[in-house]
């Protein structure tokens, strides 16, 4: 059993009558011939390492390779836990810390989980465990969800791209954007069509997005990206259970994504040659780089 469209998802999730999660399953499984419980086990795996790496930098200061970020995610999660209200909200105010903390603990050569990139690794740690923490969810119903995640990641890669060298940021936060929009929609009791249109909104939001990593670093403005990735993906999963659809559907959008990126000159795809990495302060930082 396979599936290499979004449209061929939704018609396996409406004949078996599975979520999408069910459905990356059993292509895992049957497809893939792995069994249940080592594609389970892989994921639990993936999920703790998640969780430390979106924890880790919240209890102390870690300092990147280059020198151009870290202590950010700790001083985010000062401001909510001393109680000045944040200006997003808990849920969000704890997505975009972790989100950043994460990109804070890749930087420093830290372990993380590249979903689907280094440089958006932030993205679904940030949205599973803020929502877990805020909603008393379970690690079993966020396990569930992460195979949601990995079903969209699949098809991006598959008819698209995830490499910010090859679309922009928009194929690497956008992508993760995605995949955890569509996720949390799972997770939050949407339909598998509902996943594909959060989807659809979160690349669709962030088409065009260029990658412009100063010194060539995934450091800046890699982690706030990274922090607007998440609240994308959040924002997208409540329009979607909304009952509110898009246009222009899932793997259009997609098709749409990568032409997009193919377009995007090569000074703003990964070449550190342009955008925010070619701003003066920026190149005059860069020699300061460790």
């Amino acid at each position: 059993m396979n599936f290499t469209s979004g449209q061929a998802l939704i018609k396996i999730c409406d004949e078996k009558n599975i979520p999408i999660s069910e459905a990356m399953i059993l292509r895992e499984t049957e497809y893939l011939e792995n069994s249940r419980e080592e594609v389970q086990s892989k994921m639990e795996h993936a999920w703790s390492i998640m969780k430390e790496s979106a924890r880790a930098a919240l209890k102390g200061n870690i300092t990147s390779m280059g020198g151009l970020i870290g202590g950010e995610a700790a001083r985010i999660s000062r401001r909510r836990l001393a109680g000045n209200s944040p200006v997003c909200g808990t849920l969000m105010s704890k997505a975009i810390a972790y989100a950043m903390g994460v990109l804070e603990v890749n930087s420093s050569m830290g372990l993380i989980v590249a979903a689907p990139t280094a440089g958006s690794s932030g993205v679904l740690p940030g949205a599973f465990l803020a929502i877990q923490e805020e909603m008393g969810l379970t690690d079993e119903a966020i396990i569930k969800a992460l195979f949601n995640a990995g079903a969209v990641g699949y098809l991006i890669a598959y008819n698209g791209t995830i490499a910010g060298s090859e679309g922009g940021c928009q194929a690497e936060v956008g992508s993760a954007s995605a995949m955890a929009a569509s996720a949390v929609t799972e997770l939050m009791g949407g339909t598998p069509r509902q996943c594909l249109h959060a989807a659809t909104s979160a690349i669709g939001n962030l088409l065009g997005l260029i990658c412009d990593p100063i010194g060539g670093l995934v450091e800046a403005p890699c982690q706030q990206r990274n922090a607007m990735g998440v609240s994308n993906a959040l924002i997208c999963a409540e329009i979607a259970l909304s009952n509110i659809g898009n246009i222009v559907p899932f793997d259009e959008t997609v098709a749409v994504m990568y032409n997009v990126g193919l377009s995007i000159p090569h000074e703003l795809r990964e070449t550190a040659l342009g955008g925010l990495a070619a701003a003066p302060s920026a190149c005059s930082r860069c020699g300061k780089c460790k």
